[in-house]
């Protein structure tokens, strides 16, 4: 399990840096269905190049067509246009309470699939988890979502933990045997690039929006090249920690956005939402300490 833990920091801390980039390329005016295209193309294509200098090219048979297809609509792209839905009408701090319930729903939803329940330690260990980033959201300064939402809207942006979590058990449950995690990795997100190049322009962004992605060339490549280094662990993570490890990646990156948007935004948060990252950590290392029990 040492690896599935320097796995899960390393994805959670990488996913949690880029936070600030993604800020600040908002601010820039950059829309947000063009900069998850260019970012997942980009970062698909340093992963296909990854996977045909290894020797272990994508497979296209029609089972591997069918799990690129499927992982890259559940996992990536539905969840994100749900993102890009709800935060203007619910605000981003409640969107944020969606992924933390991602565990949960993974711990539940894999819990079925495999009718095998999670022992009580496991079990605590994502309720930590979870109690941490509520605290995180909820305590997360000024500024924040206080805006009303309506029912409607809230119910539709419950689905994003819902698809997050049934990626997260279909990736494990039908994993092509022998695959290797990098062209996995490469396929899905070419397949995720190609559904999210219709959404920019099904959306009215269109080239233009894509243009002003190029208005930010630092941002965007350093946001693609992180990309790419978490996406190569997160389907390495996937093969060896499972689905309810892999789906903590939020809590981690939730605790290390913070420090993230501290020293790099300036932004400031009161003594309980660092609070909320340690009981993040504890979180974890429980979970970690109770699968290498199991």
């Amino acid at each position: 399990m040492r690896e599935a833990a320097l796995l899960l920091a390393g994805c959670g801390i990488v996913l949690g840096m880029t936070l600030p980039l993604q800020k600040m390329a908002a601010k820039a005016g950059v829309q947000p269905a063009s900069w998850v295209f260019v970012m997942t193309f980009g970062a698909s294509l340093f992963l296909l190049a990854r996977a045909l200098l290894a020797g272990k090219a994508p497979t296209l048979t029609r089972q591997h067509l069918v799990y690129y297809g499927v992982a890259a609509l559940i996992s990536f792209v539905i969840p994100n246009l749900l993102v890009f839905i709800s935060i203007p009408r619910i605000g981003a701090g409640l969107t944020g309470v969606m992924y933390a319930l991602s565990p949960m729903t993974t711990l539940s939803l894999s819990s079925l699939a495999h009718r095998r329940l999670p022992d009580a330690w496991g079990a605590a260990g994502l309720g930590l988890g979870l109690a941490g980033t509520l605290l995180i959201i909820i305590f997360r300064g000024e500024g924040g979502g206080g805006q009303s939402a309506e029912i409607a809207w809230v119910l539709l942006a419950l689905l994003i933990p819902v698809f997050l979590a049934s990626g997260n058990v279909y990736r494990g449950m039908f994993w092509p045997e022998g695959s290797d995690p990098a062209a996995l990795a490469a396929a899905t997100n070419i397949a995720a690039a190609g559904m999210l190049l219709v959404a920019v322009f099904a959306g009215g962004e269109g080239w233009d929006g894509l243009r002003v992605v190029a208005f930010v060339p630092a941002l965007i490549v350093t946001q693609i090249v992180a990309t790419a280094i978490m996406l190569a662990m997160f389907f390495r993570l996937q093969q060896v920690g499972g689905a309810v490890y892999l789906s903590q990646i939020g809590y981690v990156a939730a605790a290390v956005g913070l420090i993230a948007g501290t020293l790099v935004l300036g932004e400031r948060y009161p003594l309980a939402t660092w609070l909320g990252a340690l009981v993040v950590v504890a979180g974890v290392a429980l979970v970690t300490w109770s699968q290498a029990r199991r």
